[in-house]
């Protein structure tokens, strides 16, 4: 590639929203991992068309009603419950 789809920047500000830190060593170093990865990405442009097969068809069950836990036994393991309900923990 010429001219890289991926720059410095966008990797710090994907590392950003990851709340990763990186050096500057390893920004370099997925800078370039990026820029290989997007090139193996465009030779897939150059694989060629095969026909299709017929249409695939849904080959999934059908949804059936059947006998399940009870609210209670569902919630006998739980580690902290509110209201018949399982309570997990906050999130910022």
């Amino acid at each position: 590639m010429s001219d890289p789809a991926v720059d410095p920047e966008e990797v710090k500000h994907v590392a950003d929203l990851a709340r990763v830190d990186l050096a500057d060593d390893e920004i370099e170093r997925f800078t370039e991992q990026f820029v290989d990865i997007l090139d193996a990405f465009e030779a897939l442009d150059d694989v060629p068309e095969t026909e299709r097969e017929a249409e695939l068809s849904n080959v999934m069950r059908p949804d059936e009603t059947r006998q399940s836990l009870s609210q209670e036994e569902a919630l006998q393991n739980a580690s902290d419950t509110e209201e018949g309900q399982f309570k997990g923990p906050k999130v910022s």
